[in-house]
């Protein structure tokens, strides 16, 4: 079952089936797929991008990274069965993968987030395969030699999962156009996840967590780069919700428009 927000959908499971259905998928073999982690900041995104759009509806899993989520989803009387979070996403699957002899690639993230990443997650979950990491210079999306030469790495390691952390819509943007033929079981794109796990990033307190808070730590820590991401983005996702609980939304997308005449930088991490 889904969950329409904003006209986004969003898969109604709950952490643990999100796990097995991507494990259960890497296992079988199946065919390239990749998983989108959606928080507010890209539900507006999509409502003014027709190709992000469209990389979402082909995705394999779209589940609710954001806990502003599950509250719209409350809202609404569509209830979602919990936040998965892209971090804990990210080290539990790393977890299984130490278990399973899956191999692993990390793309992005700032320059030796991954390889920290790498370090933590290697000593905690001893066996664990990640057979790369590569943090692409900015800009590099434009730059085709740089492009061909992240492909080579990725596909010389052969893994069979790849986190991507480029911030959205980089991340999704990139996946969606090298999945097929990099024939990687399963690609999830996770933001800032490797800056989190190697403690670049401080996260907040599992209470703050577990109560919806951990957006007003990473304000409080980052406020300079995110300011505008939460005075901006959280009003105009309500202002959203409130119409389409009115029954005022607009399922062509588009709406955000005149709420303000601000406009809001989609650059999503």
């Amino acid at each position: 079952m889904k969950i329409d927000i904003c006209g986004v959908e969003i898969d109604n499971y709950n952490f643990d089936e999100v796990v097995e259905r991507i494990v259960k998928h890497i296992l079988s073999k199946g065919k390239p797929e990749y998983v989108v982690t959606p928080n507010a900041m890209h539900i507006l995104a999509l409502q003014e991008d027709a190709n992000f759009r469209e990389i979402y509806r082909k995705a394999f899993l779209v589940v609710p990274d954001g806990v502003s989520l599950l509250w719209a989803a409350k809202f609404l009387q569509t209830p979602l069965n919990g936040r998965v979070n892209g971090t804990d996403l990210f080290e539990k699957l790393c977890a299984i993968a130490a278990e399973k002899g899956l191999k692993v690639f990390l793309l992005g993230g700032r320059p030796g987030a991954a390889e920290k990443a790498q370090e933590i997650l290697v000593a905690r979950h001893p066996g664990l395969q990640i057979v790369g990491t590569y943090c692409p210079p900015y800009g590099f999306e434009s730059q085709p030699t740089i492009l061909a030469s992240i492909n080579s790495k990725i596909a010389e390691a052969s893994p069979d999962l790849l986190f991507v952390g480029l911030g959205a819509p980089k991340q999704e943007k990139w996946i969606a156009a090298n999945y097929l033929h990099l024939g990687i079981p399963i690609s999830v794109g996770i933001g800032v996840s490797f800056e989190l796990v190697s403690n670049m990033v401080k996260r907040s307190p599992v209470w703050m967590q577990k109560v919806g808070l951990e957006w007003l730590f990473r304000l409080l820590t980052e406020p300079r780069r995110l300011w505008k991401r939460y005075i901006f983005g959280n009003p105009a996702l309500i202002y959203l919700v409130i119409k389409q609980r009115l029954g005022l939304f607009n399922s062509q997308y588009g709406n955000i428009d005149c709420m303000n005449d601000n406009k809001i930088t989609h650059k999503v991490k």
